[in-house]
């Protein structure tokens, strides 16, 4: 197959992909929305509901496979081959890859079924952004970044972003639920719902969406263990494989360039994320707003330093393509 052919069939998977999480989003939409009117504690008596969700998943999945082939094909339209992330469409491909398979190995270990809908609504609107925004024809890379070092650094930095969104979605969830549960905590007469009503009061039992979705405490623990799983993994892609790499392209370990600092700004926010909730006991609603800053410091780095400051950063990726028209004047 020739660069050009591969290219267009990474496009195409991309398409393809789309359209499967966009269906898997669709079935765990009809599956949330049967599930609306119902409580927590109960579940349906069809099995048409379960099937759905299995349906999504299965989705998710196969689309999880057309993705990764989308990724082998824009590697593989490069000239020479190179790792599927020179640029910032390439990265969020990549990184929403990240995102399904973490979900998806999570899955059964977790019970992430709630997750289904965020997850997959998360991944299909970010890839669409990243074709509509971000997409680029496949390039060479620059000279400063042709290195194995790129192997090294740029898969550690995919690896702990699809694992910090991850772990930012159970962020977001958490204060979602903490928001609903404080406005639905009203006291009712005992027995309204029945008609024989007491001097006594209840709360009434939660329904839709939110209300399976796990308790706060389990939110909590697991945004906790993300984070903790993927921080080392940004310290070893900014503090360790970084400045190395650096040193070898421009002869110098920091330079103060806009990724770097913001780089190095995101690591401070996690480490005081990790620092105060196993140290001073921040839980809950302080922790989780600590953890959605330190996600919104690394999707700035991503993509607001390449908007704001791409033209002065020397964090550039793939350079511009050379187009060559070749007339064959043999065949006149």
């Amino acid at each position: 197959m020739t660069n050009l052919q591969w290219e267009t069939l990474s496009d195409q998977a991309i398409a393809g992909c789309g359209i499967v999480y966009f269906l898997a989003l669709l079935a765990h939409s009809a599956q949330w929305a049967s599930l609306r009117k119902l409580p927590a504690d109960q579940t349906p008596a069809d099995d048409q509901t379960a099937l759905l969700g299995r349906f999504g998943v299965g989705l998710t999945a196969v689309g999880a496979a057309i993705h990764l082939v989308a990724l082998v094909g824009r590697g593989m339209a490069a000239d020479p081959n190179r790792v599927p992330w020179g640029n910032m469409y390439e990265f969020t491909l990549t990184s929403t890859f990240v995102v399904t398979v973490m979900y998806l190995v999570l899955y059964r270990r977790y019970s992430l079924s709630w997750m289904a809908p965020w997850v997959v609504g998360f991944v299909f609107v970010t890839l669409l952004a990243g074709v509509v925004f971000l997409r680029e024809r496949v390039a060479p890379l620059t000279e400063a970044l042709s290195s194995p070092w790129l192997v090294i650094h740029v898969t550690a930095a995919i690896l702990a972003t699809g694992i910090f969104s991850l772990a930012g979605i159970v962020s977001v969830l958490y204060l979602v639920k903490a928001r609903s549960l404080e406005r639905s905590q009203v006291l009712v007469p005992a027995g309204a719902v029945t008609g024989e009503v007491s001097g006594a009061v209840e709360a009434v039992r939660p329904t839709g969406i939110l209300a399976r979705v796990p308790e706060l405490e389990s939110l909590d623990r697991l945004s906790y263990r993300l984070h903790a799983f993927a921080f080392p993994i940004w310290t070893f892609a900014v503090l360790i494989t970084g400045p190395i790499w650096a040193h070898q392209a421009w002869s110098r370990y920091w330079g103060w360039d806009q990724k770097e600092v913001w780089a190095f700004i995101t690591w401070v926010v996690y480490a005081a994320y990790l620092h105060a909730r196993a140290t001073a006991g921040w839980k809950g609603r302080n922790a989780a707003l600590v953890a959605l800053v330190g996600l919104a410091t690394l999707w700035f780095n991503f993509i607001g330093i390449n908007f704001f400051f791409g033209g002065s950063s020397q964090h550039s990726y793939a350079g511009p393509v050379e187009v060559v028209v070749i007339s064959d004047y043999s065949s006149r």
